[in-house]
């Protein structure tokens, strides 16, 4: 029964969705309206993936109509008031009013909360026992030795343990995404992505800031080179990405350019067969440890190239410990690193680079004389497996706040009853659940899409989605700790702090709804 309900409250929001975007596509829209379709998108596909992974488990089911009720719910929100600009009647879904209903129902979620009390899951996965077999041996990895230093880690802004990034070199994190001809375990096929996505939240539930990003850096900066570069690049790089030889950083960011990728100003200005890098980038995670430094530069002066102009550097450095840094060459060049302090995502450490007329041979350009004009589109493609990965990361952060909600609600008194007992809590941990599956089931969709077509939608979409999520589930987890939930001595303060950075970074919420998701919606 529950399958049904949801895929007709599936198919009147799709609907609704596809005539909105036909009207956008009409009128051009706007960016508010732009922004709630494309959120709204977002949930659809997401609910469309966790009713068809459902059929098969009655538990999955009710996940599944509760976070379709859910999504209808916010779509009546957002679109009150604004039909008119949506070009949509509100009658639409006046046709599945009792399928919402259902899936809003008090017992519902009572009967759903019970399932996740027992079980500490948000619903099944069905994996393939390899893959499974894969995600379990990181879960181990990540209880055993990441879980008992990320508290450490996070209260000083201490770097990440040398034991924990040799210890993931060794299991082959960091090559997951590189072709095994170069040394990764890559070897084609559906779920090539699909073991990156696992690793990714099972790291990610032991901490965000110690393990979980650890691979983001090396999966830009392989794809990248795996795309655009030479076969010489190929054979010199990513071997040693693969084997964790080399950390990885990424300097694409700007001050006062965000996500406007297009209209970066670093500057690389030819002489001989050398580049010289000239420009400051901002947020450059993990650039401190990093040997290799993935730099977005202008290689066109003419700025009316826009995105055109633009090229792929990979900058070899010394790796640094602690908060801050600086390199010299002969002639003059230098580059200076310095740590952004941040509420949370500690232990990679944030920089804010400042690179002054340092040079680089032409072989170290992505695709060399080819690569010239290339960065902006081998970013944006390698930003697709990396708004995947964070997805991923974004599971990983709710699945915990989860386990640590349960445990202290089922532990605390209120009121002579466990807290766990009381209906309005039982109701938040069945919502926390059902969006929770809902990511993790897009994710592992969306995961098969970036292989199979580029997946540039479904990434956009998945990253927007389990990112915001994120945000509310641990807001709702750390409120069931009630005052205790605001000390830094219980986990689930970090988890949310550190939730918080995942809406923003590897494409801002709003720049993916307009620019990315929109954009696509309305050209269909």
């Amino acid at each position: 029964m529950s399958v049904t309900q949801t895929r007709a409250i599936v198919a009147a929001l799709r609907d609704l969705v596809d005539k909105a975007a036909a009207q956008s596509a009409r009128s051009d829209g706007e960016q508010v309206v732009a922004y709630d379709l494309a959120s709204i998108s977002s949930s659809v596909a997401a609910a469309a993936e966790l009713v068809a992974h459902g059929v098969r488990d009655s538990h999955d089911a009710d996940l599944a109509l509760v976070f379709a009720a859910d999504a209808a719910a916010d779509l009546t929100g957002r679109l009150a008031g604004r039909e008119a600009e949506w070009g949509v009647e509100a009658s639409m879904l006046d046709g599945v009013r009792s399928e919402i209903a259902a899936g809003r129902d008090p017992r519902l979620l009572e009967r759903v909360a019970e399932r996740v009390t027992e079980t500490m899951e948000a619903g099944s996965r069905e994996l393939p026992p390899d893959q499974d077999m894969v995600r379990r041996t990181f879960r181990k990895f990540a209880e055993e030795r990441v879980s008992p230093v990320a508290e450490r880690v996070h209260r000083e802004d201490a770097d990440i343990p040398e034991s924990i990034i040799t210890g993931l070199s060794e299991m082959g994190c960091f090559g997951l995404s590189i072709p095994s001809e170069f040394g990764g375990f890559a070897e084609g096929g559906a779920d090539e992505l699909l073991n990156m996505v696992l690793v990714t939240e099972e790291l990610s539930r032991g901490s965000l800031g110690v393990a979980g990003s650890l691979i983001t850096r090396p999966e830009i900066i392989g794809t990248a080179i795996v795309r655009g570069g030479t076969e010489e690049q190929k054979q010199r790089w990513l071997p040693r990405i693969a084997t964790g030889e080399k950390l990885c950083g990424v300097a694409v960011t700007e001050p006062d350019r965000g996500s406007d990728v297009a209209a970066v100003g670093t500057s690389a200005v030819r002489d001989g067969d050398d580049w010289v890098l000239t420009g400051v980038k901002t947020w450059c995670t993990f650039a401190g440890k990093a040997n290799y430094l993935l730099v977005l530069a202008r290689t066109d002066p003419d700025r009316s190239a826009g995105h055109r102009g633009l090229s792929l550097f990979v900058v070899e450095k010394p790796s640094f410990d602690g908060h801050s840094w600086r390199i010299t060459q002969e002639g003059g060049g230098s580059i200076e690193g310095r740590a952004i302090a941040t509420l949370g995502y500690r232990g990679m450490h944030s920089f804010e680079v400042n690179i002054d007329h340092w040079r680089v041979p032409m072989a170290d350009l992505i695709g060399t004389h080819e690569g010239i004009g290339r960065g902006f589109y081998l970013q944006m493609q390698a930003f697709a497996n990396a708004r995947l990965q964070t997805a991923a990361r974004a599971v990983g952060v709710m699945q915990s706040a989860l386990e640590h909600a349960i445990e202290y609600t089922q532990q605390r008194a209120v009121f002579g009853r466990p807290l766990a007992e009381y209906q309005l809590t039982r109701a938040k941990i069945a919502r926390m659940a059902a969006l929770i599956a809902a990511c993790r089931t897009f994710a592992y969709s969306a995961a098969r899409a970036v292989t199979d077509h580029g997946g540039q939608l479904e990434a956009a979409q998945v990253k927007q989605l389990a990112c915001r999520a994120a945000e509310w589930v641990t807001r709702e987890a750390q409120q069931l700790h009630g005052g205790y939930g605001y000390a830094e001595e219980f986990a689930i303060s970090r988890l949310f702090v550190d939730a918080r950075v995942l809406s923003i970074f590897e494409g801002a919420d709003e720049v993916l709804a307009l620019k990315v998701i929109a954009r696509q919606l309305t050209s269909a």
